[in-house]
């Protein structure tokens, strides 16, 4: 388990095999981690599935409309949706998608990102400057590793929880 600095900024991700431990920067995207931080307070990432996971590159999860294994699961149209609140617009910076590191997911739109992210199984600097990085993994990287491969998988892993670490 990872050393946390700042309860408030740091996000426990559970996964089928472990937690894991997001460091967000809001240094760097106050507007991407001030999103994540309200749906998950919310519980909005909850049983949401993992749609679009891609060995070597990342696994992309967070659709809250379409992707609640619970709720609405609709696994055809998973990756489509975001949440009810406007989208937030690109907070591109200096910082690499390494290994490890949390981005926006969006569409061709920069300022289109919403709710949904992905997390980087490599280095994927093509990225950089592109979309938004916003976090990263300071513990459990091993669990992310094991996420169910497939566009989308046949039997989509699940972000079981999610809480900010000051509220657990």
């Amino acid at each position: 388990m990872a050393e946390i600095k700042d309860p408030e900024n740091t996000i426990l991700l559970e996964l089928k095999d472990g937690t894991v431990t997001i460091e967000l920067l809001p240094d760097v995207a106050p507007k991407h981690v001030e999103r994540m931080k309200e749906l998950v307070r919310e519980g909005k990432y909850d049983g949401v599935v993992f749609h679009r996971v891609i060995d070597g590159f990342m696994a992309q999860t967070g659709d809250v409309e379409h992707g609640n294994a619970t709720g609405d699961f609709n696994l055809r149209r998973a990756g489509t949706g975001g949440s009810d609140k406007p989208d937030v617009p690109a907070e591109f910076s200096k910082l690499p998608h390494d290994r490890g590191t949390i981005g926006a997911a969006r569409s061709s739109n920069p300022n289109s990102a919403n709710s949904q992210f992905f997390i980087n199984f490599s280095d994927n600097h093509f990225l950089n400057g592109q979309y938004t990085v916003y976090g990263r993994v300071i513990s459990g990287m091993e669990h992310v590793d094991a996420i169910t491969r497939g566009e989308p998988p046949a039997k989509p892993d699940q972000m079981i929880s999610m809480k900010v670490a000051a509220d657990a």
